[in-house]
């Protein structure tokens, strides 16, 4: 992430250069609300976020930012109606970009294809996964958990989005370690929180931003955060990694704007530098750090190529854990 943060640093530079030269088209954009369309319900990371830059923008352009929350299929209602929309900058879509680059492996038949059918706008940021479980599963550390798992198989369970990142982070666990959860399908995170929170559900890999107010107010308990290191927020709470024999377990939320295909570059340029200008406001920083969310600010050709390096990541995951969705 390190490499990923200092590239989008270089990209910076040259996307202010770009904005200060665009074309009339671009400086007369945008004439009108821009709607930005949310794969899950309100209360869910990619939501969180929209609203919180949403403000930002309007202030900037002048027509309001509307978030248009559309639930279904693992986001790919709102990938399609995105996919189909005019390619003018008024249509986009936020999403967990995780789920984007592991929706090619896990689905049988996607109505796009992520990167033919779609402009990268700009990346929003990274939040670690964190592993919460239920208050009353009689464990303190992943080890515990996994000896749970093992010596009651197929008992745990785990409620996920299917296809999503967090579904995949919990089938990675699965992989490493030989366990075997039981997968309850939810409609996004919020549901899947829920789910856990009233003891329905025993454990889960959510996104740090929206599990840490579960974890505040005792409904979930933290077990380990899935990031490289461990968080400046958490310093008492370990990384997957630290448990034996998971080093390098690395995961986690990655929210972007995406739009239809062919978007103008000047548009492009101009939507790109703005978002990264707001993700770079101190308050916004504030406020993403005190959820343990890293802004990470990318030019759309960089986002694009990490698009291509996360879904080359996840292929193997999927591949190996035979679980397809039609």
């Amino acid at each position: 992430m390190r490499l990923l943060i200092a590239a989008a640093t270089a990209g910076l530079a040259t996307l202010a250069n770009l904005a200060a030269s665009l074309p009339a088209a671009a400086q007369n954009w945008p004439a009108k609300p821009i709607r930005v369309i949310i794969p899950y319900p309100a209360g869910g990371t990619s939501d969180i976020l929209a609203r919180m830059i949403g403000p930002e923008l309007t202030r900037a352009w002048g027509p309001q930012i509307i978030v248009d929350n559309r639930v279904g299929a693992n986001g790919a209602i709102a990938m399609e109606i995105t996919s189909r929309a005019p390619a003018d900058g008024y249509t986009t879509v936020l999403n967990d970009l995780g789920n984007l680059a592991i929706s090619p492996s896990m689905y049988t038949k996607l109505p796009f294809d992520i990167l033919r059918d779609f402009t990268p706008v700009a990346m929003i940021s990274y939040s670690a996964h964190l592993l919460a479980i239920h208050p009353s599963v009689p464990v303190k550390t992943v080890q515990e958990l996994i000896a749970l798992a093992k010596a009651s198989p197929g008992k745990l369970n785990v409620p996920v989005g299917l296809g999503a990142a967090v579904h995949v982070a919990a089938l990675s666990l699965e992989q490493r370690t030989g366990v075997k959860w039981v997968y309850v399908p939810t409609k996004g995170g919020q549901a899947s929180i829920m789910t856990v929170a009233t003891g329905e559900g025993d454990l889960l890999f959510m996104g740090m931003l929206q599990t840490m107010p579960h974890v505040r107010a005792g409904r979930l308990k933290i077990l380990a955060v899935s990031s490289e290191k461990r968080d400046p927020n958490l310093p008492n709470v370990p990384t997957v990694a630290e448990t034996p024999g998971l080093a390098g377990f690395v995961t986690g939320s990655y929210q972007g704007i995406m739009g239809p295909a062919k978007m103008p570059p000047d548009v492009l340029a101009k939507f790109n530098t703005e978002v990264n200008r707001v993700l770079g406001l101190p308050e916004i920083k504030e406020k993403l750090a005190l959820h343990g969310t890293v802004p990470l600010p990318m030019s759309p050709q960089e986002m694009g190529k990490w698009l291509v390096a996360e879904k080359d990541r996840w292929a193997g995951v999927v591949k190996a854990s035979g679980f397809k969705i039609d």
